[in-house]
């Protein structure tokens, strides 16, 4: 942030895959604006959520008009907004998306955000461990800390080995995972993603480690 802010750029977050992980304070981040999605958070598609400092959305014009964001307006046109959030919500809301995202951000914070952080982080260490181990595997991330393993089998390409993972009942994605100049820095043209959360258990991981120590065999045989 104070990079960002000592010349003059505001400090934007995509906090779609940070925020339902681990906790996150904006203060402490001195971000200007942070935004996460609902999906991601164990809610319903279709909503989200956008922070943002206070004098920032002020000086903000709403991109649509409509009731409820209005504070008086007149013949002449003239028109003056309520303050933020209001004057960016016109119209009718989402109403069961911000239901169903609050009923899923009730249900985290009963786990414990530093609980969910620390869980995924003692699986992802031991799925790094027992994948290693299997000598199938090229892992990209081993030292991250987070809940996420990126890697490709070797002499295989990712969407084959995400396509015979999803066959053993184990869902990954392959390919560039929007991230097009991070795959062109690891040297590979794409790679397999394997995602834990709260409810991902060590035997899900095993299974996982299984199907990778007998993927290319399985892949050779079959092509």
């Amino acid at each position: 942030a104070s990079v960002c802010h000592e010349n003059g750029a505001l400090f934007v977050l995509d906090g779609a895959q940070t925020v339902p992980h681990m906790p996150i304070d904006v203060k402490d981040l001195d971000c200007d604006f942070l935004a996460f999605s609902g999906h991601k958070l164990c809610g319903p598609t279709g909503i989200g959520c956008l922070y943002g400092k206070f004098d920032l959305l002020c000086k903000m014009d709403p991109f649509m008009t409509g009731g409820g964001m209005n504070a008086k307006f007149d013949m002449c046109g003239q028109v003056g907004f309520l303050e933020p959030p209001l004057k960016f919500e016109a119209g009718t809301q989402n109403i069961e998306g911000i239901f169903g995202l609050g009923a899923a951000i009730d249900y985290i914070e009963k786990i414990g955000m530093k609980n969910i952080e620390e869980y995924e982080r003692s699986l992802k260490k031991y799925a790094v461990s027992e994948l290693e181990k299997t000598g199938n595997a090229i892992i990209y991330n081993p030292h991250s800390e987070s809940g996420i393993v990126t890697f490709n089998i070797k002499g295989v390409f990712a969407q084959d080995a995400a396509t015979f993972l999803n066959s053993k009942g184990i869902a990954c994605r392959s390919g560039q995972h929007c991230a097009k100049i991070l795959t062109d820095f690891l040297g590979t043209v794409a790679t397999v993603r394997a995602s834990f959360y709260f409810y991902t258990t060590k035997e899900e991981v095993d299974k996982l480690v299984d199907a990778v120590s007998h993927g290319k065999e399985f892949l050779d045989a079959y092509f």
